[in-house]
């Protein structure tokens, strides 16, 4: 079965869980779950904590991004587009096409923007998975 790896802030973990439990209903497996950590005390935490994002986002075969994200999210986005992993970019608004709010990654081939409800996101992420498979 398919992997899946979220990123966003921490101001997004109702969010994360939310597409998480979507996702994992549909039978997708979840990588990694960063909303579990207990609060960061020390490099050691963030050194190891950061290790498993990294391995999580290589092992997965699609990323969603759910934003607002923080630095760490457009980190795990480089290291998807760097290995060619489907990426999912989710915003509320219209933020994405926002000149001033934008980034020159959020328009790249592999990225697929989705704006709207989490319901939307949801749905097109379910239904572009299963063209995937043809």
């Amino acid at each position: 079965m398919k992997k899946f790896y979220i990123a966003s802030s921490l101001k997004n973990i109702e969010n994360v869980r939310y597409v998480s439990d979507q996702l994992k209903g549909m039978g997708f497996i979840h990588s990694y779950d960063w909303t579990q950590n207990d609060k960061v005390t020390s490099i050691d935490q963030m050194r190891d904590i950061g290790r498993k994002e990294m391995a999580a986002v290589k092992k997965s075969n699609f990323i969603v991004i759910l934003l607002p994200a923080g630095k760490g999210s457009h980190i795990e986005l480089g290291i998807a587009l760097g290995n060619s992993i489907r990426t999912y970019l989710y915003s509320p608004n219209d933020e994405l096409d926002d000149i001033e709010k934008t980034s020159t990654f959020y328009h790249q081939d592999a990225v697929h923007k989705c704006k709207g409800t989490l319901e939307e996101l949801i749905q097109y992420i379910r239904k572009d998975q299963e063209s995937v498979d043809c």
